[in-house]
């Protein structure tokens, strides 16, 4: 694999740990199975791209992608809520109506960002190769983004909504308005897969309708490897792994397409993410089994 290969996937793995940490706050925190980021990652990509082009600064084009995604999240949750649909079957309407909200946002099925000003064109030209400065870039977001993440889970309201997922009952007999954590839990996740999407985009240099297929399959990769490799010793932990799960998912999918002795092809990629994920999930089997 070449030098350029390597921090591509890396590039491309620190951006998909903002849908790390999403799918976390979802699935560990708030124990709710969410569907809605494979229509909401796309969500902040089309957004982003759109505003972008119409002369929007690609900073606060990103924020009101953040702002597009939450919303997202929070239909879901209404549905959920107010409305008593299972988790999954929300999170699943939400996701097929984003498909169509999607194109309504483009206008078509992708949009190029070709020459367009984003949040990383002032970083480049000072003596750093592209390949460089891309992932740095989006690793100082992502630092920024797990500091938040768990200073908020440890404050007072991140402890309610860790209390309404381990046990919604006897966090409503502590006084927990766990109504409101789900639609909280549900904004922050998505407003972090949508800011994921809005950094695809300009990373890329172009949203496309389909790119948030399989999202959420990524997602939950990333958790799975980085529980496998650091376990789960504590909330900082648990957040770093998402980051470094998701990297070494990246990394791994990159080595194998990029293998002449295996014989895969780009085309093969689902195939790749399919066979990785099925690893993550037995491996912490395998282990336990051995440890007995």
């Amino acid at each position: 694999m070449s030098q350029i290969a390597f921090w591509g996937a890396v590039e491309l793995g620190l951006v998909y740990s903002f849908v790390a940490l999403g799918v976390y706050l979802a699935f560990r925190i708030l124990d709710f199975p969410d569907l809605t980021v494979d229509g909401s990652f796309p969500l902040g990509a089309a957004v982003t791209a759109v505003l972008i082009i119409a002369g929007v600064n690609a900073w606060l084009a990103a924020l009101i992608a953040m702002a597009a995604g939450a919303g997202a999240g929070m239909v879901t949750a209404l549905l959920n809520v107010r409305f008593k649909i299972l988790n999954l079957l929300a999170s699943i309407l939400t996701m097929i109506a984003l498909f169509s909200v999607n194109l309504r946002v483009m206008g078509k099925p992708n949009v190029a960002l070709i020459n367009a000003d984003t949040m990383i064109s002032p970083f480049f030209g000072h003596g750093l190769r592209d390949f460089y400065v891309r992932p740095l870039f989006v690793g100082v977001l992502v630092i920024v983004a797990l500091i938040l993440v768990w200073r908020f889970l440890e404050s007072d309201a991140g402890l309610a909504m860790r209390a309404t997922g381990a046990n919604a009952r006897m966090a409503r007999a502590q006084g927990v308005d766990t109504s409101r954590q789900i639609y909280l839990g549900m904004a922050i996740s998505n407003a972090l897969v949508a800011f994921g999407g809005a950094l695809f985009a300009q990373t890329n240099g172009f949203a496309d309708v389909t790119s948030g297929v399989g999202t959420i399959v990524v997602g939950l990769a990333a958790v799975i490897i980085g529980e496998t490799l650091l376990g789960r010793r504590g909330l900082l932990i648990a957040l770093i792994g998402c980051v470094l799960g998701s990297i070494l998912y990246r990394i791994a999918i990159q080595l194998a397409l990029s293998s002449d002795v295996i014989g895969l092809q780009a085309s093969d990629l689902n195939f790749v993410t399919a066979v990785l994920v099925t690893v993550a999930l037995i491996l912490p089997r395998l282990r336990g089994g051995a440890a007995s």
